[in-house]
């Protein structure tokens, strides 16, 4: 039987070897890891009650962009190299690469409908 924890204790806490990137540029940019972790604890309380996530999340998931994907690694990087405007350097490598993606999708095809 799971021990209940109470309150005061240590709890223990271990990241994946393949956590996505993003995930580690948000756990190293926490100046005060616990209490970010209560708020968002908090938060997920107040949305929807104490359950057990387990029960709502499913088992196996891409996490944010998938583990690994570039647009992952691109954005940690731009986090970490930008560590004063983390949410700045988050913002700019998101709209770079949607950028890309939309240069990719549009085709000549595209470009003669318009016209």
């Amino acid at each position: 039987m799971k021990k209940t924890k109470l309150a005061g204790e240590n709890i223990s806490l271990k990241t994946r070897k393949n956590e996505d990137p993003l995930v580690m540029a948000w756990l190293n940019m926490q100046s005060n890891l616990m209490d970010s972790l209560r708020y968002l604890v908090e938060n997920e309380i107040m949305q929807h009650g104490v359950r057990n996530l387990q029960m709502f999340i499913p088992m196996e998931r891409a996490g944010i962009y998938g583990h690994g994907s570039s647009i992952s690694q691109q954005m940690a990087a731009a986090v970490e190299a930008e560590a004063e405007d983390p949410a700045e350097a988050a913002k700019v490598a998101i709209y770079e690469d949607e950028q890309s993606i939309i240069q990719e999708e549009i085709d000549d095809e595209d470009i003669e409908a318009w016209s």
